[in-house]
């Protein structure tokens, strides 16, 4: 019996022993795999940052399958240029397609593992009412290169100056104005982290067939060094959509973007320019001011561009004249010099879809 007894509590010391050794076994075998997967993924970031900083291409959703020849091979021709970069409409061949292409000029561009993440956040945010970024390409010298759909109607400012007889139109105008606000209520409320578009302005808000807005240039100052992004700002002063209370690019602001929001539904409803280069010495340069000063003067032809009221009778125009009227309203509450005084974009929207109906 004793023997016996000595055999079990060798087996169970054993056993146990054995369980013991397996246990840590698989710890320790599991606490190498995880330094290994970990190992991985940084060996993978490792490559990508690598690949960027030499020449490389993401494609994001509606680009998967652009390589770097379609891109660089692709004849274009200019549409557009700025202090920082250039426009390209661009024929893909291979696609049978056109895309527009926007080139960021290396010395106006942060450096690329300072940007990647925001390009990899641009890349995946989509609504009905955005341009989406489809892919982007870094060069062997430090270019930078943004592919985006091309809308055939080209920007608001060219359909509001253009002489185009539906710019006349109050529901195609409504129609504009709320999905450029809707698309910036996305950019604003949307999103995990608020994106400041920062440059908003008739040129960057581009139209398809259907008089479809799509905001496009959201977030690109968050690409741009400090130096491109205050000439961003200068432009913005110089055109008359950059807020009063901004001074550096830095500190644009939901607020700062509501501002330039009003001054375009101002260009929607007069088809006047942001800034009023005939105006007399009397009226004050900037499109809001010269609002106010028609108001306080009791100027109302002003207000809105006559065309609105062709071909309404006299009921017709009592209705649209108080539409129009509410939509102006708005418009000045947007460009309030004072920030806290603005509506924020989710009243901005709201109201909008109220005078549209």
């Amino acid at each position: 019996m004793e023997h016996k007894y000595k055999l079990k509590v060798v087996l169970s010391l054993i056993s146990t022993t054995f369980l013991i050794a397996l246990i840590c076994l698989i710890y320790f075998w599991r606490k190498r795999w995880a330094r290994g997967q970990t190992g991985e993924k940084d060996n993978l970031e490792y490559k990508e940052e690598y690949i960027l900083e030499t020449e490389g291409l993401i494609g994001f959703p509606g680009g998967e399958n652009l390589t770097i020849h379609d891109i660089l091979d692709a004849p274009g021709e200019v549409v557009g240029k700025s202090s920082y970069g250039t426009l390209y409409k661009a024929s893909l061949q291979r696609h049978d397609s056109v895309k527009l292409l926007r080139f960021l000029r290396p010395a106006c561009t942060a450096r690329m593992k300072e940007i990647l993440h925001a390009i990899q956040m641009l890349g995946y945010i989509r609504h009905p009412n955005l341009v989406p970024l489809q892919a982007f390409y870094a060069g062997t010298r430090g270019e930078k290169l943004f592919v985006h759909p091309f809308f055939s109607r080209g920007t608001l400012a060219q359909f509001i100056r253009g002489g185009d007889g539906e710019s006349h139109k109050w529901g195609i105008i409504c129609r504009i104005s709320i999905g450029i606000a809707r698309g910036l209520d996305y950019l604003h409320t949307g999103l995990q982290k608020p994106i400041i578009h920062g440059n908003l302005k008739s040129k960057n808000i581009l139209l398809d067939g259907n008089y479809q807005p799509y905001v496009s240039d959201f977030g690109l100052h968050l690409l741009l060094n400090p130096t491109a992004g205050q000439e961003m700002l200068d432009a913005s002063a110089v055109q008359g959509y950059k807020a009063p209370e901004l001074i550096k690019m830095k500190d644009v602001s939901k607020e700062s973007d509501i501002y330039s929001l009003g001054v375009i539904l101002l260009e929607l409803l007069t088809r006047k320019e942001p800034i009023l280069a005939n105006s007399s010495p009397a009226q004050d340069l900037y499109l809001p001011s010269a609002m106010r000063n028609a108001i306080l003067d009791h100027r109302l032809s002003d207000v809105f561009h006559p065309s609105l009221l062709i071909n309404q009778s006299n009921d017709q125009k009592s209705v649209m004249e108080e539409h129009l009227l509410m939509f102006f309203q708005l418009a000045m509450a947007c460009c309030s010099p004072s920030p806290t005084l603005r509506p924020d974009i989710k009243q901005v929207l709201t109201k909008l879809e109220e005078i549209g109906q």
